[in-house]
């Protein structure tokens, strides 16, 4: 890749950076995807799955077998719910907390209603639930007043913290001026003592989903038919849970699938209150640590492209965001909440960024080498050396191939003679039909020096066949250059040329060579040296063309029209190289080799 064009590419990948960052952290800040940012939360409990059932909070349900057990439609007498608080009581409650909404007097049942007044003044510790609270924290449990102040039930707001999505993951702490539910209950419990974080809401840590909390029957718990040591010293919320009481909510744990799936609001105010009793373990995380995160994501994947391969910059980044994706959980389970989407978000952002930067910044480079290059090399080569994804690049690889050298005899001194323009047109025919004879053969056109030609069969893409390929293709240049001789004296210009090709086989250095601002592909090697010297030792010689020993053992099909000429010194060799040619009435005809090379 050019040095400009990488400076460009590397400039669109923290281009990418930024923009992926500055999306998610506006984005953020506005609360888009805040839904999906809490629905994150609630993988994050499915994930860590229920917890052992807590020791410290208990529910009393009113479930179906109490609703059948109980000769009354509901709301049944209140006489039922004083004998409930009195067997808590007797049984050792630290907390009865009475999720049952009794707002006014009952003057239908006057008995029923003393009843319950009393058993909750001598229990002592009561929480009572009411929904309707005014501006001022007033409720009307037992009618408000000087009889609620006489029961000594302590009131509380019992309404939930809803989400958008109608969820409830997270319980108040005042409400209309008067204490949440659950932290009242978990007041009552520690002597008032419950340190709350700052804020007026937290999370609610559930342990499981429905049902984790354990449960006691209201029948059971109003006949004394129940084990005592299960209330002892534990906050009893008492409640219904029912469906047909209705009073069932989408929370972390339960998920849209149904009925079934949702959660009491005794056992939802239950979670809450065992939060608050083990100090509010779950928490979030500060703000600076998830912008930290969106930024460090966001920038992860388009840094390590500018300094590793695409596919390694892509895997880490991916890894990354797999290994984030851990943590964040493993963090959830030690009890902090930090945003998972926005920083998710952010970082698959600059994954596909960078991808597509990468993909665009390549296509260029391809069409910009595939312009240069497809001029020395037949198109299947060009396709196949533009598969690495990074292009064509400086470095090369060894291996076997044979070079060919070619030049013609006297063209320097005729052009000399003529009008350039006249040179220009002869010359480019001639090296128009070389060119295509080479590259209609599988051979990579190196160089053109004047009238001479460099090139290689079996690279850059390597071929088993490459010296009879570079055989095949002498012959055809042979009969090509009779041909444009026969076009020299149509015209007038000369009577015809000469050639000379030298062919040798070996190991070759191939690759591109030059700066990232040029690039040139070409062979290297004592292989090259010696091709090259047997082309300038044609001269003189009535052979256009040797073919060193090497090439000839190199054949993969016979070539029984090659003599032998002999064995001869090749200057910056120590032992002879024995040659070979095509006797002189030979010119043509030449065997066409497939254009595809074979790799």
């Amino acid at each position: 890749m050019s040095g400009r064009l990488r400076r460009l590419r590397n400039l669109l990948l923290l281009g990418v950076a930024a923009l992926a960052i500055a999306i998610r952290l506006v984005g953020k800040a506005a609360h888009v995807m805040r839904q999906v940012d809490l629905a994150s939360v609630d993988w994050r409990f499915d994930i860590r799955g229920a917890q052992p059932a807590p020791a410290d909070v208990v529910v009393v349900a009113i479930e179906d077998k109490t609703l059948n057990g109980i000769d009354e439609r509901w709301p049944f007498s209140r006489k039922y719910h004083a004998k409930v608080v009195q067997q808590l009581k007797k049984a050792g409650a630290a907390v009865i907390a009475y999720d049952v909404q009794i707002t006014e007097r009952n003057v239908n049942d006057p008995r029923g209603d003393t009843d319950l007044i009393y058993a909750v003044r001598g229990a002592r510790n009561v929480v009572m639930a009411s929904t309707e609270v005014n501006e001022k924290g007033k409720t009307k449990i037992f009618g408000g007043g000087r009889i609620l102040k006489f029961s000594r039930a302590i009131p509380a707001n019992s309404n939930y913290l809803n989400d958008a999505d109608g969820l409830v993951r997270r319980m108040g702490f005042e409400f209309a001026k008067l204490q949440t539910f659950p932290i009242a209950a978990a007041r009552v419990a520690r002597d008032g003592k419950v340190p709350l974080p700052e804020g007026n809401e937290a999370w609610i840590d559930y342990p499981g989903p429905p049902g984790t909390i354990k449960r006691l029957s209201f029948l059971d718990v109003m006949n004394g038919e129940f084990d005592r040591a299960a209330v002892r010293d534990k906050v009893v919320v008492v409640g219904a849970t029912a469906p047909r009481l209705q009073d069932l909510h989408r929370t972390s744990t339960t998920g849209a699938e149904g009925v079934s799936a949702l959660m009491p609001g005794p056992e939802i105010q239950a979670a809450a209150a065992m939060t608050a009793l083990r100090g509010f373990p779950l928490r979030s995380g500060a703000g600076w640590v998830d912008a930290l995160l969106i930024v460090v994501l966001g920038l992860a994947a388009p840094l390590l492209a500018m300094r590793v391969r695409i596919v390694l910059a892509l895997a880490a980044g991916a890894l990354l965001l797999v290994f984030f994706l851990v943590a964040a959980q493993r963090v959830f389970q030690d009890g902090r909440i930090i945003s998972v989407v926005y920083p998710f978000v952010t970082g698959a952002l600059a994954l596909l960024g960078t991808g597509a930067v990468h993909g665009l910044t390549v296509a260029f480079e391809r069409e910009r080498v595939r312009d240069a290059f497809a001029r020395f090399v037949p198109e299947s080569v060009v396709g196949e050396v533009l598969k690495d994804a990074e292009g064509v690049r400086l470095g090369g690889v060894r291996r076997d191939a044979t070079v060919l050298f070619s030049d013609l005899r006297g063209f320097t001194s005729f052009s000399e003679t003529l009008d350039p323009s006249q040179v220009i047109d002869a010359l480019n025919r001639y090296l128009t039909e070389m060119s295509d004879a080479i590259l209609e053969h599988g051979g990579t056109l190196v160089a053109y020096m004047g009238d001479g030609i460099m090139a290689v069969f079996g690279a850059p893409l390597e071929q088993e066949d490459h010296a009879d390929r570079a055989l095949n293709a002498s012959r055809e240049m042979l009969r090509r250059v009779e041909n444009w001789n026969q076009w020299l004296r149509d015209q007038g210009l000369h009577q015809g040329f000469k050639m000379g090709i030298g062919l040798n086989s070996g190991p070759v250095m191939s690759g591109n060579v030059g700066s990232e601002k040029r690039l040139e592909y070409t062979a290297l090697g004592d292989t090259t040296n010696t091709a090259a010297r047997l082309e300038g030792m044609t001269k003189g010689t009535p052979h256009q063309l040797y073919v060193a020993d090497a090439t000839r053992s190199m054949l993969t099909r016979p070539a029984d029209d090659l003599v032998p000429v002999g064995e001869v010194e090749v200057r910056g060799r120590k032992a002879k190289v024995t040659l070979w040619s095509l006797p002189e009435t030979q010119a043509a005809p030449a065997e066409r080799e497939p254009e595809q090379a074979s790799a």
